[in-house]
């Protein structure tokens, strides 16, 4: 079997419909699993189901284990994180409720599952299935830096959480309505539930990350794309080595730059300040180009969720002018998208 099919075989299918768990959550920027299913794969989705206490919504029904598993919910999803990627003590009694049940439980956090004894003994009595998504392929290559057949796209950001994922799948959707031969590539533990598919590059160990890339986003056809989705910031403090192994390995022919509109600091360190879009455009150039020597940007997904619909116009308009280079939201679909588009392709 080649490496790539390698990868494929070790893609487990996911037990679907699911139930959205919110945990104990009340920051809306760590439950970006939980509305990446929702927007991305909403008829996967039951409902959502959370703790006392917990403010965060995806707005989909509130169900209870035992209602969601009666509607035909298989598993609950953990649909937050937090720092470090640890499953919080807190939610262990939920979890075991859910199991008894009858659901499977899936997580994408660091800790795993089947490692915590309480959760491994009530699936074991039950005889439900506890899946880490977060478990990279065996064996990953060391990067080789050779240049693949295909063409590659992809999202880089100035932060963290922004719409990296959203953007990638907006663009793979977009080209793939203009007829295009078309990849999502997930990177993360979100994108890999909604494809089905997908190495979780922050889990990988860090000498075989651009080896990994290079394995999802394979030899293929000149006028195939694959459509990557970015990790991180080249910028980050604590996660800038994934970014930096996932651009080498990826070889992006395009990469577009992910901002949030208003955001000024870091997540997670608000000491230190957002880098400049033309920042991050400059150092991305300076790192991909050492494995792609064509390597440029199409342009800007500037994030404006939290705009109203004028402003984030007005905000789009002044930044493509001051740019000189095709700014939009993915979420925004209209003629700044299709130019964004436009640009990718050209």
């Amino acid at each position: 079997m080649t490496a790539a099919g390698q990868v494929e075989a070790q893609v487990r299918e996911l037990p679907r419909p699911y139930l959205l768990f919110l945990g104990d959550n009340v920051d809306p920027n760590y439950a970006k699993t939980a509305f990446g299913l929702r927007d991305w794969a909403g008829e996967l989705c039951i409902g959502e189901y959370a703790l006392p206490g917990a403010t965060t919504t995806t707005g989909l029904p509130v169900l209870t284990p035992a209602e969601a598993a009666a509607k035909g919910a298989r598993s609950l999803v953990i649909g937050v994180v937090v720092s470090g990627g640890m499953i919080s003590p807190k939610w262990i009694p939920t979890l075991i409720e859910a199991i008894e049940a009858g659901l499977d439980i899936v997580s994408g956090m660091h800790a795993r599952l089947v490692d915590i004894p309480e959760l491994k003994a009530a699936a074991d009595r039950a005889g439900r299935a506890l899946i880490d998504i977060r478990t990279p392929p065996r064996n990953l290559p060391v990067g080789k830096g050779l240049k693949r057949g295909g063409k590659r796209l992809l999202t880089v950001g100035t932060d963290c959480a922004l719409g990296k994922k959203y953007t990638a799948l907006a663009i793979a959707r977009g080209l793939k309505a203009r007829g295009l031969d078309v990849d999502f590539r997930a990177t993360g533990q979100t994108g890999i539930m909604i494809a089905g598919r997908g190495i979780p590059m922050d889990a990988v160990v860090g000498d075989f990350i651009s080896g990994a890339a290079e394995i999802l986003s394979p030899d293929a056809a000149p006028d195939h794309w694959d459509v990557i989705e970015g990790q991180a910031s080249l910028f980050h403090p604590s996660y800038a080595g994934v970014s930096l192994g996932l651009l080498h390995g990826s070889q992006p022919d395009v990469f577009v730059i992910c901002h949030e509109a208003g955001r000024t600091t870091t997540m997670g360190h608000p000491t230190y300040p957002l880098p400049s879009i033309e920042e991050v455009m400059d150092l991305t150039i300076r790192q991909g180009s050492r494995t792609n020597k064509v390597i440029r940007c199409a342009g800007v997904s500037l994030n404006t969720a939290k705009l109203g619909p004028e402003e984030a116009e007005a905000v789009i308009a002044a930044e493509c002018d001051r740019l000189g280079m095709p700014v939009a939201d993915p979420m925004r679909p209209g003629p700044a998208f299709e130019k964004l588009l436009d640009a990718c392709i050209a």
